[in-house]
Order: C-alpha cells, then sequence, then structure tokens
C-alpha cells in the first residue's frame, strides 16, 4: 500500500504540468535506502497514467539500475528507454530487426542499440574495429577513441528525442542511479542538456548514506554538478509523515487503539521498513504498546525459524544469488531436482510471504526457472550477511557461477549473465581467481570494444588483475592473464596519467610488472607491446629520456620478429617522442616508418585501423617536424594533404591534431586568416563531440595567441586562453600541459600593457613549466619558458635577472639543437634584446645574426614567390629579424 507523500508528489506533478507547457526539465529524489522512493515514483507512473488530467495527457517510460549486476549493464536503463519507446511507435525497428523474440534474441550490445537507433550500427562497427585493433597492438591512445563514445550518445540522445517527438509529452523514469553505468551517465548528460524547451521530463532516483564504490561515488558527484548547473532539482525523501503513518496502521490493523500511530511515529522516525516490520509483529493483545525491533536481524531470524531448516537453506542459498533469483540456479547449486525446488519455494511464497513472484531478466527469459525476490532488501540482507559464513557464502558463490555457465555456457551467454557468472566467480574466493580473472577480463574487452565503454572496462580490469595476482607463481597462464589485464588497463586510462601520484595509481609500477609478466610467459608480441607500454608510462612518471631508452627498447624488440605491423607502431612511436629531444633522430625514425609503410603490401594494402591511426599520425608528425625543421613550404604542402584526406574520414578521429598542425604552419608562413579559420574548424569538430579534449584546449589556445594582434578583441582571446587552460587542467595530456601553459603566459604578456599584476602571471606561468620539464625532459619548453621570463624581467626593468634568464635560453638552445614548436629565432632575437638593453652590444649583434641566418634559410626553401613574401613581410618576428632591429617586433 502506498500512502501519499503530499510534498514530493506536488514536485513531480508540477514537473507534469512543465511540460504541457513545453517546459521540460529533470528532478532528483533521493534519501537512504527503505525510505519509499520506488514506491513514490511506481505510485506517481499509477497515478499519472491513470488519471492524467486530459487537459494534460503524457507518457510515462521507465527503467531501472539493478542492483546486483549494477554498473556493468552497459546502457542498462537507456536501453529500456528506447525498446519502451519504440515499441509505442507502431512501426517498431526493434521487432522489425529482431522478431517477435525481441531483446532476448540480440546477442549483443551493438545488436540491441543498432536495432533501436537509425544509424547507430555504422558508428559501433568502426569503433569495435578501431578499438579491438587498439588493444590487440597496445598502440592507440584512447583519447583517439573518445570520439566514437561521445558520438554513440550524441546519437542515442537524438533516437529518444526523435521518439518522443510526434506523441505526448513524456516523462522518463530511471530508479536507483546509484547502480547506473557510466555509459549512461554520458548519455544523460547531454539529454539534460537537451530538456529545457523540449516535451520531455526526467524523474531519477538515487539511495544515499550507503558506502560507495568508485561508480557510485562517481554517480553522486555528477548528480551534484547537475544540481549545481541547474539541469536537475533534487528533494530528500525523509521519514514518512505522522498522517501517513497513520494511513497505514488503519490499513494493516484496523482494529488498533487511536494512540498506536502517535506511538509508531515516535519509535521509528517515520522509517518505511521499520513501520512494516513493527506493523508485521503487532498483534491486537499489544494495544497502543509495539516495541522497535533491536534489530532487522532479529525479527528474520524469529520468522525463519518458522520455515524447516531444508527450507530456511534453500532461501540462505537463494540470497547467495542476490535480492532476485531463479529456481533453477538454486536447484543446480544445491543438487536439487529442478521440480522439487519450484514446488518448495511456491509454498514459502504463499505461506510464509518472505518472498514474492518475480519476473525473470532479460538475460533469464527463456531459462526455464521461476524468478523470485525477497519481500524486502532488510531481509535478503539478513540472510546473506548473517545466516552463513564466510567460507559458507564462498562456497556458493562458486557453485552459482559454475550453475549459470553450465545452463548457456559462458562464451555465448548475454552479456548481462556473462556479468551475473562474473561476480559470483570474484565472491567465490580463491578457488575460482583463475576463472574470475578469465571472465572479468573477457568483460573488459567486452565493454570497450562492444560498448565503447572504458569506465567499465576499467572496473573489470582492476578486478582481473587482483584475482590473477592472487594465484600461486607458476600458475599455468598467471602471466599472461595479469600482463594482458594490466596492458588493458593502462591502455584505457592513458588519457589520464598523471604522473605518479599519493592518490593516484602507480602506473609505471604496473606497467613494469606486465613487462615482467611477459617476460616470463615468453610472448614476444606481448613482451613488444609491454615494452612500448613501459615506454609511455616512463616518459608520464620519469620523463622524456627514460621513456625514449624504452621505446626504443621496443623498436629493437620489434625488429627481431617478422611483424611489421609491430614495427610500424613502435617506429611511429618512437619517432613521434623522440623528435621532441632531436628533431634529426625524429625525422629519420618516421621517413623510415612511412618507407615501411609503402614498401610493406601486410601495412599499406591492410584495412586494419590502428595502421590507418598509426599512419595518420606519422604523416602529421612528419608535416609538423619538417616546419620545425625550417621547411614550412613542404610542411604546408603535406599538411594540406594529410586534412583534406582526415576530413572524408567518417568521424574525423585525428582531423583536430592535424588541424592544429596546419594552423602553426599557417601563422608561421604570416597566413593569419586562414590560420584563424582553420583552428575555428578544428575546434567546431571537437565541440560537437562534446566532452572535454586537451587538443581541443590547446587549438583554442592557438586560436587565442592569433588574435592578442588585434587590440578590438583581447576580451575575447583572454577568455578564450582561460578556457584553454581550465580544459588542459582537467584533461592533462603531459606533452601538451607546458605547451599550452607557455601560450597561456604568451597570451597574457602580449595583452599586459606593462601592468605589474599580468607580468608576474607570466614569470609564474613560466616558472612552473620550467619546474615541471626539468622533471619530465620536455627540453622545448623549458626553453620557450625561459624566454618568457626574458621579455618579463626585461619590462620590469631587470636586466641582470634578464640577461641570466636570455644566456640560460641559448645555452640550453645551443645544447639541444633545434625543437619542435619552438622557434630558435624567436630564443635568440629575445635573448638579443635583453643584452642589448644590458650593453652587452656585441653579444647581442651575434645572437641576432644567427637569428637572421635561421629566417633567412627558412625562407630559402619556399620556392612560391608570394608565400615568400608572406613569411617575411607578415610575420612580425620575421620582418623585425631581418630588418635587425630588435626593438621593431
Amino acid at each position: 500500500m502506498f500512502v501519499d507523500r503530499t510534498e514530493p508528489m506536488e514536485e513531480l506533478r508540477s514537473l507534469v504540468l512543465g511540460l504541457a507547457e513545453g517546459r521540460g526539465g529533470a528532478l532528483l529524489v533521493e534519501g537512504a535506502s527503505g525510505m519509499g522512493k520506488t514506491s513514490l515514483i511506481s505510485e506517481f507512473v499509477r497515478r499519472t497514467s491513470t488519471s492524467a488530467p486530459r487537459a494534460h495527457p503524457c507518457r510515462v517510460i521507465t527503467a531501472r539500475c539493478h542492483p546486483c549486476i549494477g554498473p556493468g549493464v552497459l546502457y542498462g536503463p537507456i536501453i529500456d528507454i528506447l525498446v519502451k519507446l519504440d515499441a509505442q511507435t507502431g512501426r517498431s525497428r526493434f521487432k522489425q530487426l529482431l522478431g517477435t523474440a525481441g531483446r532476448s534474441a540480440a546477442r549483443s550490445l551493438p545488436d540491441l542499440l543498432s536495432a533501436l537507433v537509425p544509424g547507430l550500427g555504422q558508428v559501433l562497427k568502426m569503433g569495435r574495429d578501431v578499438t579491438e585493433a587498439a588493444l590487440s597492438s597496445g598502440s592507440m591512445p584512447f583519447d583517439s577513441l573518445l570520439p566514437f563514445q561521445q558520438s554513440v550518445a550524441i546519437q542515442i540522445v537524438d533516437a529518444v528525442l526523435k521518439l518522443t517527438e510526434s506523441g505526448p509529452p513524456t516523462v522518463l523514469t530511471i530508479d536507483d542511479v546509484q547502480n547506473i553505468d557510466s555509459s549512461s551517465l554520458l548519455v544523460l548528460d547531454r539529454l539534460l542538456r537537451m530538456l529545457p524547451g523540449s516535451s520531455i521530463a526526467l524523474v531519477l532516483s538515487h539511495a544515499t548514506g550507503e558506502t560507495l564504490d568508485g561508480a557510485a561515488e562517481s554517480t553522486r558527484e555528477l548528480l551534484r554538478l547537475w544540481e549545481s548547473e541547474g539541469l536537475v532539482r533534487s528533494h530528500s525523501l525523509s521519514g514518512l509523515p505522522d498522517d501517513a503513518i497513520a494511513e497505514l496502521v488503519r490499513h494493516h490493523c484496523p482494529t488498533a487503539p487511536p494512540a498506536l500511530p502517535t506511538h509508531l511515529s515516535s519509535l521509528t522516525a517515520g522509517h518505511p521498513i521499520f513501520v512494516r516490520l513493527c506493523l508485521d509483529e503487532w498483534q491486537p493483545e499489544h494495544g497502543d504498546r509495539i516495541l522497535l525491533p533491536q534489530s532487522v536481524e532479529r525479527v528474520v531470524k524469529d520468522r525463519m525459524r518458522r520455515l524447516p531448516p531444508d527450507d530456511q537453506l534453500l532461501l540462505v542459498t537463494a540470497a547467495t544469488q542476490g535480492p532476485t533469483f531463479l529456481s533453477r540456479t538454486v536447484a543446480t547449486a544445491m543438487d536439487l531436482p529442478d521440480e522439487e525446488t519450484m514446488e518448495r519455494l511456491r509454498r514459502i511464497a504463499e505461506d510464509h510471504q518472505l518472498i514474492t513472484r518475480g519476473r525473470r531478466p532479460d538475460w533469464a527469459s527463456r531459462d526455464p526457472s521461476d524468478c523470485y525476490r525477497f519481500q524486502h532488501l532488510a531481509l535478503w540482507n539478513v540472510l546473506y550477511h548473517h545466516q552463513q559464513t564466510d567460507q559458507q557464502r564462498r562456497s556458493r558463490h562458486a557453485r552459482i557461477a559454475r550453475a549459470l555457465a553450465e545452463q548457456s555456457g559462458v562464451a555465448s551467454a548475454h552479456l548481462e549473465r556473462r556479468l551475473e557468472i562474473a561476480r559470483h566467480l570474484e565472491e567465490g574466493g580463491q578457488e575460482c581467481a583463475a576463472e574470475s580473472a578469465t571472465a572479468h577480463y573477457a568483460l573488459a574487452r567486452s565493454a570497450a570494444i562492444d560498448g565503447l565503454s572504458f569506465a567499465e572496462a576499467e572496473r573489470h580490469c582492476e578486478k582481473a588483475i587482483r584475482t590473477a595476482r592472487k594465484l600461486p607463481d607458476g600458475t599455468p597462464g598467471r602471466d599472461r592473464r595479469l600482463a594482458e589485464a594490466i596492458e588493458l588497463l593502462l591502455s584505457l586510462t592513458e588519457v589520464r596519467w598523471r604522473g605518479e601520484s599519493a592518490g593516484g595509481p602507480l602506473i609505471d609500477a604496473l606497467a613494469a610488472e606486465a613487462e615482467q609478466a611477459a617476460s616470463r610467459c615468453a610472448a614476444p608480441e606481448l613482451v613488444a607491446r609491454t615494452t612500448l607500454l613501459r615506454g609511455k608510462t616512463l616518459m608520464a612518471t620519469k620523463g622524456l629520456v627514460p621513456g625514449l631508452g624504452k621505446l626504443s627498447d621496443a623498436v629493437k624488440i620489434a625488429e627481431q620478429q617478422d611483424d611489421p605491423v609491430a614495427l610500424f607502431v613502435a617506429k611511429v612511436e618512437y619517432g613521434r617522442q623522440v623528435s621532441k629531444r632531436n628533431l634529426t633522430d625524429g625525422l629519420a625514425q618516421l621517413q623510415q616508418a612511412e618507407e615501411l609503410y609503402a614498401s610493406d603490401p601486410r601495412l599499406g594494402a591492410s584495412g586494419d585501423p590502428v595502421l590507418q591511426h598509426a599512419r595518420n599520425l606519422n604523416e602529421m608528425q612528419l608535416g609538423i617536424t619538417l616546419f620545425d625543421d625550417g621547411r614550412p613550404e613542404q610542411a604546408l604542402t603535406r599538411l594540406a594533404r594529410c586534412t583534406d584526406r582526415l576530413r572524408m574520414e567518417p568521424l574525423n578521429v585525428e582531423l583536430p591534431i592535424a588541424l592544429n598542425y596546419l594552423a602553426q604552419v599557417r601563422t608561421g608562413l604570416g597566413q593569419f586568416d586562414e590560420a584563424e579559420r582553420i583552428l575555428h574548424e578544428a575546434r567546431g569538430a571537437e565541440a560537437e563531440r562534446g566532452g572535454d579534449s586537451g587538443w581541443h584546449a590547446y587549438n583554442t589556445a592557438l586560436l587565442a595567441q592569433l588574435l592578442t594582434s588585434d587590440p578590438r578583441r583581447r576580451g575575447e582571446c583572454l577568455t578564450l586562453i582561460e578556457e584553454a587552460w581550465l580544459e588542459t587542467e582537467r584533461t592533462w595530456l603531459i606533452n601538451l600541459v607546458p605547451i599550452v601553459r607557455n601560450l597561456y603566459a604568451q597570451v597574457v604578456l602580449d595583452t599586459a600593457d606593462n601592468n605589474p599584476h599580468a607580468l608576474e602571471t607570466v614569470h609564474r606561468l613560466a616558472t612552473d613549466t620550467v619546474v615541471e620539464t626539468r622533471r619530465t625532459g620536455m627540453v622545448r619548453s623549458e626553453i620557450a619558458a625561459m624566454g618568457l621570463s626574458t621579455q618579463v624581467h626585461l619590462l620590469q626593468g631587470d636586466l641582470a635577472t634578464a640577461v641570466a634568464y636570455a644566456r640560460d635560453a641559448v645555452r640550453l638552445l645551443e645544447q639541444t639543437g633545434d625543437m619542435p614548436a619552438l622557434r630558435s629565432e624567436e630564443i635568440l632575437f629575445h635573448a638579443a634584446r635583453a643584452l642589448r638593453a644590458a650593453g652587452s652590444e656585441a653579444e647581442a649583434r651575434d645572437l641576432l645574426g644567427r637569428a637572421r641566418i635561421k629566417v633567412a634559410q627558412k625562407g630559402a626553401t619556399i620556392t612560391d614567390p608570394a608565400l615568400r613574401n608572406s613569411f617575411l613581410i607578415n610575420v612580425p618576428l620575421n620582418r623585425a629579424i631581418m630588418l635587425s632591429d630588435p626593438e621593431s617586433e
């Protein structure tokens, strides 16, 4: 029986009334477990469906996040919503494609989503191919895969909007969002931003006050963010009010004395579970006296004693499967006949009301089994946690896992069944460790490949690693399981690496563990991949030089194998990174990789998406490296050709990077209007995908720097650079952080107008970069930061400090030679300005002469007269250098 909760019900009604006026919105109903959130939403659904005012008709679509399998059910509540919306169209694509069996006929997540969302199948297939190849090669950073994930969310939301636009206003309800998967959260985040002005309302329920795992904590943080942004309003449920308790007493105990409701309210503080338990135990002879149970456990034990011992054991085993359980699974786990078990459970449900019939989950819809659920979670919790020993619980989990596997086979099972099996294997203890590691690793790959759901994949990887470590040394398959699970975890998390930190994962220690495990199991291809991975973690944690040593080892290992894919991928990665330290070496590696790709048909003729990705990265890197090496026209030709080709690809994964490089070249050639257009294109491409991106931040920073030359747009450029830095801090791609920070400092310097506070900000940013790059080995950014400090101290009139920075920058430049993303002539020019101001005329003239030679050499490589003139005249720095006037820049 539902007792009215006036205030929250009014909140829900106002949501429906708002829909009638074209105001979509969202409401979050929160409260402790058992406080009545599900009952409230169920009653709201019933009232809205049966008695909505004729003037304001609406439909209600319900979904629930399942507590046992929880976050592993990729897009779980979203698929439920899509299926129900699709069914109401009268021309269901879902049934047309999958037949009358519906959801149970779909063997995979792509099947389901492709049937429900027009056009999504192609995106999922591409994402699957790219992700699978990336995981197989260990080469692709997962920021390149985020566009696929974001594209899925965009298309799903578009499908929801399309399915709701033709019918009456729609209320979507999702119960128990603390159990939601992160892929569904990504969809909800986009949907919430589309609700204003739509005919959709969203109602979420969220249990508070419970111990949170990582997934539930992330969900709670996102809910708070939505609330702070005004995307959702919240209502917190407390205990039942006095009038509601009085109504319950009248319904359950009609002969109770008038004082009983008051006494009951005082004792229970209105908590629905305790109110229900007290009423279940009340007898007429108790009068207005009622005792609050000392614990739920005591009440449950008293009720269980009324059952025969065999039936008690049956329910404890059932509780081990979960709050909802299947008769056949319990029977198999206990070695009992199916028919006998079904009959015993039927009698328990009828005679004792401890369990009630439930609906079989979709993954078990074809099982010849009855489904039951416990009367409430408090009852299940006591049976599961307090009616069996730890070892009994582990043994029963192991038997249930095997029972579920026997009934369908793991490989061909639905994802939800595989998740259920893996959960029980994890709880099964040491005897299930090997099976658990294998199951969770398979689920991690499936989540990443089939669902493009990388957060879920991470959680499964972590479980696979924990269980693999529990296996004794020398156990067959242990080292491969461990190496592959760590490799996958690090690949999935690469976009968030921020080095070693007290609260973060020890990524290099993990990579070293994987490298050692791969070596022990003597799998050459795994050794090559883990060595490459170790090079990346060393770069992130120890700096460029240690990382380059390991990447060089990866190239050598790949050269010893007859595997052109491994060699090509290793050379591209090493070439891209070593160019940050030595342009000549980097250029040689990249050119060798390009020649290998062109000459070996196993590469050039392959449709492998990772090879395509690596080829794109290699071509782009070659283009920008040629620019850094003083050949801007060649760089322009190569990058223009590359971006034209990438624009034709469906998802333009690498396009923002290529456009970034092309904009740098256009700017360096004095083609500023074209550079601005390119940067707007790059930012627009990523804005459509949604979410933060390190390259979006970098492109924004470049655009801000470009605009500083126009005094009318200085406010705009300062806003852009602030946004770029905030996004960089959120994404923290280690190779981009110092570059964007230096651009931030440059923009502030260019707009400072000698403002003392602004100059101090520039010096602080430059100092931060120097400190960081001395740890990471990003020398190019260290030199650039020293150049910025030179300019600051010169403007402040501190000539001695300016000269010291200038000489340090030049000395470091002379040690390294020309560097990527750094114009040597600019460092020389500003050093000359400082030295001239300090009276060191000869030294200043020498530096100016060297700067002039560099500009002239670059200009000499440009064969197009108009392009060469633009390079020499339109670029203020080049013009100042060629005039040999350090004061004119």
